[in-house]
Formats: structure tokens, C-alpha cells, sequence
């Protein structure tokens, strides 16, 4: 069953789903399988600190790089996905408004995720970040394949 995750949400699942998200640009799209529990997730984070507004990220961690990644970790680790068995893709993290953006979130969003993966021993698979490109992820649970869309070409990461 597709289920659509928006900016600042998240979902997991297990065998038989497929999770899309759309219009990855500067925010952060994080998928997390574990092929032998066949359970993942897929986090839409859109800034990479939450100390900008605490509140908001009480009622939303998702909406936040460093509150949003734990929280889908915790999440996977309760329907039996294992840490030593996960593998990590991320995508997104660009520059939508090329170079000149101002605060630059995609680079901001991608820099929190590695300090966080760094510090728990956890490395990415795979990654399809940066670049001015807004892209679509499809993420099928049943195999753990990620296909990622843009401007009509569709590519496995």
C-alpha cells in the first residue's frame, strides 16, 4: 500500500508498503531498512536544528534534521528493526534556489545528518544530495529498492 509522507512527517512500515514522499529540495529525505525484520522508514525533515523553536519540535520532531532522525530509529527499533542490519539512503539536501540561497538548509540539513550517523557508527549506503534538483522517492519495503524521480528520470539508489 503507498502511503505519501509530507514535509515534516514520517512513517514506517513493513512488507507491502511502499513509501513515497515529493518535492525533496532542500529538505532531507531519509530512508532506513532492515532486510531481515523487511521493516523501514522514511522521514520528510525540513530544517536541521530544533533549538530554533522547541515547542515545534515537541509537537513535530520530524519536522527537525536532530529530533526527527532518533525519533524514526527509536520507532523502527520497537517493530523489531535491528541497528546492525540497517541500511541507510538519504536524498535531497539541495540548493532548489541554486547558490545564491541565502542559509543554505539543504547543505545545513545533510551536515547534521552525517555528525548524527557519524556519532552513533551508523554509515549511508547510498546518497542522492545536493544539486538544484527537486526529486521524488519511492521506497518499496517489501525489498528495501529506493527509486528516486526527477524531471522524469527515475534511477535505484
Amino acid at each position: 500500500m503507498n502511503q505519501v509522507i509530507t514535509v515534516g512527517d514520517m512513517k514506517i512500515g513493513g512488507k507491502g508498503d511502499i513509501l513515497v514522499t515529493h518535492a525533496l529540495g532542500s529538505c532531507l529525505g531519509l530512508m532506513v531498512y532492515d532486510p531481515a525484520a523487511q521493516v523501514g522508514g522514511l522521514l520528510h525533515a525540513m530544517l536541521p536544528l530544533s533549538k530554533i523553536n522547541l515547542q515545534k519540535a515537541a509537537q513535530n520532531p520530524y519536522m527537525f534534521v536532530d529530533t526527527g532522525v532518533p525519533e524514526m530509529f527509536r520507532q523502527l527499533y520497537e517493530i523489531g528493526g535491528q541497528k546492525s542490519r540497517m541500511v541507510i539512503k538519504a536524498a535531497g539536501c539541495g540548493q532548489p534556489l541554486g547558490n545564491s540561497e541565502m542559509f543554505q538548509i539543504g547543505e545545513r540539513n545533510y551536515t547534521v545528518l552525517k555528525k548524527l550517523l557519524w556519532k552513533n557508527n551508523i554509515m549511508l549506503e547510498a546518497e542522492d544530495v545536493g544539486g538544484v534538483i527537486s526529486r521524488t522517492v519511492y521506497f518499496d519495503l517489501s525489498t528495501g529498492q529506493v527509486i528516486i524521480s526527477s524531471k522524469g528520470v527515475k534511477k535505484e539508489l
